[in-house]
């Protein structure tokens, strides 16, 4: 059997963005990327003009976390939005989801 087999991406952002609205945190789907294994970077706005920008990837024991990108602050929206355009335009495979939280939380992990 082979241990390492993965959830498809679509699935579990797809449960995830469902999870984070019924638990009152507003999620949405900005751009749909490969369905199968697509990089995810999620936006949290933390409503007042900065936001996170996060994304999945693996540690050097092999388990999936989150980071924040490109630095460990808030960058300001525009910031995001420009890291994420660019982000987009090099892997448009990527998925991005967008999170509205004033306490910075990440409902994906």
């Amino acid at each position: 059997m082979n241990d390492d087999v993965r959830m498809p991406t679509h699935i579990w952002v797809g449960a995830g963005i469902r999870q984070a609205n019924l638990d009152g945190t507003p999620a949405m789907l900005r751009h749909r990327g490969e369905a199968m294994d697509g990089q995810v970077y999620i936006k949290i706005d933390l409503l007042d003009g900065r936001a996170w920008v996060l994304t999945r990837q693996r540690n050097l024991q092999g388990e999936l976390s989150w980071a924040s990108v490109p630095r460990s602050e808030p960058l300001s929206s525009d910031e995001a939005e420009s890291y994420l355009e660019r982000a987009l335009q090099r892997d448009p495979d990527s998925w991005l989801i967008e999170v509205e939280d004033r306490q910075g939380r990440n409902p994906f992990a």
